[in-house]
């Protein structure tokens, strides 16, 4: 009795038209609804006028409102009154603000041309160029500003710089060139980040180790370096978490589809921002694909529980060949980057084997950019074809292939700077005849500079790219399809706009804009303004070119996985610096760390002038009987959480075995009424 009687509540509550026509006759049922309704906007900050509804249901909303001010006192009405103008204000201000949202009408037209799938990598770069705009803004502000006014002013303030003592090697370091100039010369500097390039404030070269001690004031450059750093990453950490979080909210209502999948896209899951109607008919096929994919699953799932043992050994043994085949083709790429920033790096000390030559000296320079980019684009066309040939489902081939991706795009940075950190540190033989000298390979004398340049230049390399694909292959595809009415052409096709790809492009970007940062102060705002252009080149690309996938990748309208790929690869982008400032000795011919051991002895050198009240506390949070409980605490508040969202698992599961019991309820019972009838 107790489900029958849920049950009529679940069809009262579902379909509510149904209900009101049903009982439109009994004025009981009228008066509960304008209760209901007079409930809900209760707490509407709006003015009664504004609210959707009629006349009579306003009248009564409003006689509702004010019985309810009669019986409040003097005191509570005039608080009441405060509370919704505090509202209403909030939301006007929240309204207004929403208007100078950068890109708000672009990112508009965008989905109301190619859905929401679509728009979600333009929202998705619009978070990048905020984000590296404002990490540019903290590093300018206490790292480049405060250097070029001590700069400006060094003649009028007290300076101290640390004395250069060792061997004279170490400290040979001049980047200018010698000698009559040429123009090219010049450009290949801009481009590659050498000669009058180092002694900008772009590198970390220019930055001197001075400490400003006024009366009222003092500045410690190589402290304010290295926290900017550790801050600058840490903002980068709370806000990709906060956005991941948000998006991992609705993944959980928008991607579930353990009930009522077929449901949930028939009537919930049409795009009503789209107006065009190429677009309609884009997405109509979009929905088709979802549901075949869907149709196929389940299908490929009967399938393989029929399969016998032989029919599983093939299917198993060609997966295993492709895996080999894709690891294979991974190992070739990575030892070709590795040899290619090595034979980079020996022809780039050997100056003046490529200095004669404009274009073989930015061959040269661009080397290993060239092999890593080619890697990234030849390879997972492969990939796409390998997946096929395994037999998976369409879910997973996608999921499949993007890992595959993401993997070679930061093994790719992981190789590359392998191999630098290899010459660099002479293989980790401190005792080989190049590193012995300065604890470093003297071949370098500011290796943290020559870091910083092949970010740099990986980061021109992928702008240049972008271009170079939109000019040379996206608008003349467009051009040769429009007029061109070969069937073979027309099979080409127009071109489609891939969000995962062009979403892992970006997310490479970044990862490079973030090793590269702590070499190269001023990546944030070259990368700004690299994704400020880009967006307007994807746009008019996308408008003009492009077309939206057919074969959509189900995660794309809520970014969870990128932003998932994204701080995977903050994570990444922590391990050269932390062994940079760990485990490596600074250059001692420029920089702000000249001088020292190691980076992090800033830390320690800045505290010991403290009084000794300070330096005791710092010393006792930074020591293991601080640290270890407090990570034994955490571990303690971790594994709760843990628990307790396994508990809320287990009770939205159970909830859920409960919603379809109702549902075979409801089936029930309008049988029942049926036969009555």
């Amino acid at each position: 009795m107790r489900i029958i009687l849920l049950s009529q509540a679940s069809i009262s509550q579902e379909h509510p038209q149904h209900n009101h026509h049903s009982e439109a006759g009994s004025p009981s049922s009228e008066v509960q609804q304008q209760e209901w309704i007079a409930e809900r906007l209760e707490g509407d900050s709006r003015s009664v006028k504004e609210l959707p509804l009629n006349l009579s249901e306003k009248r009564r909303i409003r006689e509702r409102q004010e019985l309810r001010m009669r019986k409040m006192s003097g005191w509570n009405s005039w608080m009441d009154r405060q509370h919704r103008a505090v509202q209403r204000l909030w939301e006007q201000t929240t309204e207004a603000f929403q208007y100078t949202e950068m890109w708000r009408g672009s990112l508009h037209r965008i989905e109301g041309h190619f859905g929401s799938g679509v728009q979600s990598y333009f929202s998705f770069l619009r978070f990048l160029v905020l984000m590296n705009f404002v990490t540019f803004l903290l590093v300018g502000g206490f790292i480049v500003i405060p250097n070029m006014v001590f700069e400006e002013l060094q003649l009028k303030i007290n300076t101290t710089s640390p004395v250069t003592t060792g061997n004279q090697t170490c400290f040979d370091y001049n980047p200018k060139r010698q000698g009559l100039v040429q123009f090219y010369e010049y450009v290949m500097d801009l481009l590659s980040g050498t000669g009058y390039m180092e002694l900008t404030y772009l590198f970390y070269g220019f930055y001197e180790n001075t400490a400003v001690d006024l009366k009222t004031f003092s500045y410690n450059i190589p402290l304010a370096y290295l926290i900017t750093i550790l801050f600058y990453f840490l903002l980068s950490l709370v806000w990709t978490v906060i956005r991941s979080v948000n998006r991992f909210k609705q993944s959980l209502v928008n991607e579930d589809s353990s009930l009522n999948n077929y449901s949930n896209k028939v009537f919930v899951g049409w795009d009503f921002c789209i107006s065009e109607e190429q677009s309609v008919r884009l997405k109509q096929n979009s929905l088709r694909y979802e549901l075949k994919m869907d149709l196929e699953e389940e299908a490929l799932k009967k399938r393989q529980a029929a399969q016998t043992k032989l029919q599983c050994t093939r299917v198993y043994t060609l997966r295993t060949i492709v895996h080999l085949l894709v690891l294979a083709l991974l190992g070739a790429a990575f030892y070709t980057i590795y040899v290619a920033t090595g034979y980079s790096q020996q022809l780039i000390s050997q100056d003046s084997v490529v200095s004669s030559n404009f274009f073989l000296g930015l061959l040269v320079q661009y080397l290993p950019s060239i092999v890593i980019t080619a890697a990234i684009t030849i390879l997972p066309i492969f990939f796409n074809i390998f997946s096929r040939l395994e037999k998976y489902s369409l879910t997973w081939e996608i999921k499949l292939t993007l890992i595959r991706c993401v993997f070679l795009r930061f093994a790719s940075l992981v190789i590359l700077l392998y191999s630098l950190w290899t010459q660099i540190t002479c293989n980790g033989q401190k005792d080989e005849s190049h590193c012995k000298t300065c604890g470093y390979n003297n071949i370098y004398p500011c290796w943290e500079t020559r870091l910083g340049q092949e970010m740099y230049k990986l980061a021109i390399f992928d702008f240049l790219t972008v271009l170079v694909m939109i000019l040379l292959v996206d608008f003349p595809r467009r051009m040769i399809v429009q007029h061109c009415s070969c069937k073979l052409i027309q099979l080409w096709g127009q071109q489609e706009f891939q969000v995962p790809s062009n979403v892992l492009d970006l997310i490479y970007g970044q990862t490079v804009c973030w090793i590269g940062t702590f070499f190269c102060p001023l990546l944030p705002l070259l990368n700004t303004i690299k994704y400020f252009i880009i967006f307007y080149l994807k746009k008019m690309t996308l408008l003009k070119n492009c077309c939206p996938a057919k074969r959509t990748f189900r995660a794309s309208s809520s970014n969870f996985f990128f932003l998932l790929v994204l701080l995977f690869g903050l994570a990444l982008s922590w391990v050269p610096i932390l062994y940079s400032i760990f485990v490596i000795t600074p250059s001692k011919a420029c920089g702000p760390f000249q001088g020292q051991f190691f980076i992090w002895d800033t830390i320690p050198n800045a505290v010991e002038p403290l009084p000794q009240v300070t330096k005791e506390f710092l010393y006792f949070i930074s020591s293991q009987a601080f640290l270890v409980p407090i990570f034994l605490l955490l571990c303690i508040l971790i594994s709760y959480l843990v628990a307790l969202a396994n508990s809320y698992g287990q009770l939205v599961k159970e909830l859920k075995v409960y919603m379809q019991l109702e549902g075979r309820d409801k089936h029930f019972l309008v049988k029942q009424i049926n036969r009555t009838e």
